[in-house]
């Protein structure tokens, strides 16, 4: 009996420690998406412009590639996590005002909003209930963010609006991927830090809904 209780402890603790991981990602998601609706609406109400989006993006990769890892382990990493998504949710607002311009702007915009919900619910919910194992797509993942980013820096040039469309719908399933790998990961142990799988998560809902809004917005177009 001893034999098979020293067994079954480390599993039972195993999966109280990935349960609370799960736990604590999934309510820092939830307040942290809030918190960049509510920095949208204040640059929305602001009506900021110019370099302002651009330098809120520049600056939460900066904080995310630099500054988050050296504090992703203390309780300091909470208000990175907030200043980073603060940061991109404060970028976007010019861009949602950009569609909520258009004729049919409201309805754009609430469809990328559901559009991006159902993706991340039925991924991450398919992940979770299944249990199974999608790490084998992480280098594939990351190579395919790589090609997708550099034909976007090649787009600032050629200026191609069908590379554009092609680029937001391949974002759109390349951060899909992405949810299904960050939730198995942590399903499986692979990764233990709520702050990190966090801004993860973060990351493809705001890549998913930025591309669904190209989509739908220029499939909306009258021209």
């Amino acid at each position: 009996m001893s034999h098979f209780q020293r067994a079954v402890a480390p599993a039972a603790a195993s999966a109280l420690e990935i349960n609370k991981v799960l736990r604590n990602t999934y309510t820092l998601l939830a307040v942290t998406l809030l918190f960049s609706a509510m920095m949208a609406g204040v640059s929305m109400y602001l009506q900021v412009g110019g370099f302002v989006p651009m330098a809120c993006s520049i600056g939460a990769i900066v904080i995310i590639w630099f500054v988050l890892p050296r504090f992703a382990n203390s309780a300091a990493g909470l208000g990175i996590v907030f200043l980073i998504t603060g940061l991109l949710g404060f970028g976007v607002g010019p861009l949602i005002n950009a569609y909520m311009g258009l004729a049919n702007g409201g309805s754009i915009v609430m469809t990328a909003l559901g559009g991006t919900a159902a993706i991340f619910l039925a991924l991450s919910g398919y992940a979770l209930t299944t249990k199974r194992d999608f790490s084998w797509m992480g280098g594939m993942l990351v190579a395919g963010f790589v090609v997708v980013l550099i034909a976007a820096l090649a787009n600032i040039f050629f200026q191609m609006p069908a590379l554009s469309l092609t680029i937001s719908a391949v974002v759109i399933m390349i951060m899909s991927g992405f949810i299904l790998y960050d939730t198995s990961r942590i399903i499986h142990g692979g990764e233990t830090n709520y702050i990190m799988a966090t801004v993860g998560m973060y990351l493809s809902i705001y890549n998913i809904f930025v591309s669904l809004l190209s989509l739908l917005g220029a499939f909306s177009s009258d021209d």
